[in-house]
């Protein structure tokens, strides 16, 4: 842990890239394949204009850009088994798969449902075969939808692909869809319904298939496996809850709850009395054996927390990085340093010690699709509390 700490107390700006474009950075992804291939140094940026970005992990310069998105670009994932293929999910009702060998802004491959279906949500199992995508409510309605990966690669039609869907297990929209890192048929799910489901996919039909239901009492806004077996999961809330639960305990007597604040917010003394604004996500960081927490202030300030058993404690505040809120994250491994984007349209990547290098310019900081975007976010928790305060 001593190491751990010392890096992120020494991190700094490495590099910052500031793009013409000034939508904002929604969400990142790493390849997760090691090994010697070029595409390896990819990074994954979806941002709120409905475009995908490829950068450079290590310089952060941008390579290509993929249009097709006619909608919010929320999600955005490479291939568990390739590092060549990247998956983004988006409002607009499809998953679409670039193959990023391949210049231009034709996907691959396209995954959709009914035309009604808008999605807030996606993942793709460890094996790369079923893909799952959560929607927005559609009438009483809300669906966990999937996909068999396998069949598009074989070139089964668009009926071939749908493997089916659960409609019975949320009643709100579905804001989180998170794989088991290693057990393909292991899904946890969270809604702003304030439920998030566990199903084995192995066991058939939904009502078998879901092995449990915890209760976070808000709506979900982000899910993680973690835990040195990856039989804990890490749920954060849009009112900034933060909730730890157990899962190895399911055939014991024992509480599956580790830990759970209604407002973690609070629990984190930090310095010069400085407030956290809000949560940005998790991350298991699994050869140093912790659970990452990052949080942030409106003005752009992060700070980095452990999250265990006896809750929160600060490692580490940046400062001087972003002007905006921070809206996503990723650890790099390899290259042993923090990658965030946000609000500000900034890409920033901090390591140990670092120099900073500006890659790039840009004029100004919001765009109407950016606003959107921030607006959307929150319509149907704000929603959702108003009928619980009416009940």
């Amino acid at each position: 842990m001593d190491s751990l700490e010392d890096t992120f107390r020494t991190l700094s700006i490495a590099r910052r890239l500031q793009p013409d474009d000034p939508s904002y950075v929604l969400d990142l992804a790493l390849p997760p394949v090691p090994g010697g291939s070029s595409s390896l140094d990819l990074l994954g940026a979806s941002c709120s204009n409905h475009s995908v970005r490829l950068h450079s992990r290590e310089t952060l310069r941008m390579w290509r850009e993929y249009q097709g998105h006619t909608g919010a670009v929320f999600g955005v994932r490479f291939s568990p088994s390739s590092n060549d293929l990247l998956y983004t999910g988006s409002a607009d009702g499809t998953v679409r798969c670039w193959d990023v060998r391949t210049p231009g802004s034709a996907a691959t491959r396209v995954f959709r449902s009914d035309p009604a279906h808008s999605y807030c949500s996606f993942d793709i199992s460890c094996t790369d075969r079923v893909i799952c995508a959560g929607t927005e409510q559609v009438g009483e309605d809300s669906l966990l939808v999937f996909w068999d990966n396998r069949m598009v690669r074989d070139g089964g039609t668009e009926k071939d692909r749908l493997l089916g869907v659960y409609s019975e297990s949320h009643s709100d929209d579905i804001t989180a869809v998170r794989f088991h890192p290693s057990q393909a048929d292991r899904l946890a799910s969270g809604a702003t319904d304030g439920l998030v489901n566990i199903f084995d996919l192995s066991l058939g039909t939904e009502d078998d298939a879901l092995v449990t239901t915890c209760n976070c009492d808000s709506s979900t806004s982000f899910l993680c496996w973690t835990g040195k077996n990856l039989d804990q999961l890490l749920c954060l809330s849009h009112d900034e809850g933060l909730h730890l639960w157990d899962l190895s305990r399911l055939d014991s007597d024992e509480p599956l709850t580790i830990f759970s604040s209604p407002d973690a917010r609070t629990l984190v003394p930090l310095p010069e009395g400085a407030l956290l604004d809000y949560f940005v996500g998790g991350a298991w960081l699994e050869e140093a054996g912790h659970l990452l927490v990052v949080g942030g202030c409106h003005s752009g300030e992060l700070h980095i927390l452990e999250c265990s058993a006896s809750g929160l404690k600060l490692m580490t505040s940046l400062r001087g990085g972003h002007s905006a809120t921070v809206r996503c994250f990723q650890w790099d491994p390899v290259g042993g340093g923090l990658l965030t984007g946000g609000e500000d349209g900034d890409l920033l990547q901090w390591k140990a010690g670092a120099e900073e290098i500006i890659v790039g310019k840009k004029d100004t900081f919001k765009s109407a699709s950016s606003m959107q975007i921030k607006a959307k976010a929150h319509r149907k928790h704000a929603t959702n509390r108003d009928k619980k305060q009416t009940a």
